[in-house]
């Protein structure tokens, strides 16, 4: 530690995902389209969908509980709590004050960032800076949806996508030379067109005009944000990469969004990583916005996959558009 500012790392993570799954044979019967269809074209076979009755402050609450733990600290010792998300309990109160009243976290200054799929990375960039400078010292990070709320299940484009989780993870100061070495968030919003959910805003407040054209949905321009995306993973992770001093060959592990394993192939090719560096669970959850990344973070920890002094990069694009990558000295 030197010049005033600290180490940002994470020390703990968690994680949850519900209980019923979704399988592909959900939509053979109902919609025009098969698992081989499905398989072929995103790599998803299944995901997770939560009970009627259960918010995204519910399951990301479930999520906060286990990283705090994992970092072996209480609730009363956390400074702040971050919640990513595009599927809030409701406008406002945030999310994030729901978690904190649900988890006793009374020191805990709370906020929700709305940043798509990136928004665990967009959130993970925002904690470090208060950590390394110093003004906080355990920030709760959660990426949590609940997707089958907004999911349109007549549209084939879409519904097989989706899936509900959370995740979650705490940042706080670690040795010297470890941590988080560079962020790097990037957005273009001359393509929010291409996924958005329409109404429910200012813009479109509920009606029944509103309810009758489904426009409480996600939509998306499917084709256009594939080649978006095949097009900024890559770019995104050499970003980050450029401002720590590392290169793509200094990856040890890659934890890229979710979303399609076309995209991940075709970043993992850019990066030229084994594809035994690089973490995927699309098959098990398909699409989980914000709490993509968060999740399969956790998993590889708990599954012993990154180890301490290795380069961990994580990348992320979603609606916005948005984008955003990390690298991280496992510490």
């Amino acid at each position: 530690m030197s010049n005033g500012s600290w180490s940002a790392g994470i020390i703990g993570t968690g994680s949850y995902v519900p209980e019923a799954v979704l399988k592909n044979s959900y939509f053979e019967e109902r919609l025009d389209t098969d698992d081989q269809w499905i398989v072929s074209r995103t790599g998803i076979k299944e995901r997770r969908r939560v009970r009627p009755d259960i918010a995204t402050s519910d399951i990301a609450t479930y999520a906060a509980l286990k990283a705090i733990e994992d970092a072996k600290l209480k609730p009363e010792d956390l400074d702040m709590i971050i919640v990513a998300t595009v599927t809030p309990d409701m406008a406002f109160p945030s999310t994030a004050c729901i978690v904190q009243k649900n988890i006793g976290a009374e020191n805990a200054a709370a906020l929700d960032i709305s940043a798509a799929c990136s928004g665990f990375i967009y959130g993970l960039s925002i904690a470090s800076q208060f950590i390394k400078y110093g003004s906080m010292k355990n920030i709760l990070l959660i990426g949590a949806e609940t997707l089958s709320k907004i999911t349109d299940y007549n549209d084939r484009n879409t519904c097989v996508l989706f899936g509900d989780g959370a995740g979650a993870a705490v940042i706080s100061s670690v040795e010297e030379g470890f941590g988080i070495l560079s962020t790097y968030m990037g957005s273009d919003g001359r393509g929010g067109e291409l996924l958005k959910l329409p109404a429910g805003g200012s813009r479109l407040p509920a009606s029944e005009e509103t309810i009758a054209n489904s426009l409480h949905f996600i939509k998306m321009d499917g084709s256009e944000v594939f080649k978006f995306a095949i097009k900024i993973m890559g770019e995104a992770a050499e970003k980050a990469l450029s401002l720590c001093g590392m290169r793509k060959e200094d990856i040890d592990y890659l934890i890229p969004h979710q979303a399609n394993i076309r995209i991940i192939e075709s970043a993992t090719k850019r990066l030229k990583i084994d594809k035994d560096k690089v973490f995927i669970n699309v098959e098990k959850y398909g699409n989980m916005s914000a709490a993509s990344v968060a999740v399969a973070l956790d998993e590889a920890k708990r599954t012993n996959k990154l180890n301490k002094g290795e380069l961990v990069v994580l990348v992320a694009f979603g609606g916005g558009l948005t984008w955003g990558s990390a690298v991280i000295k496992w510490s």
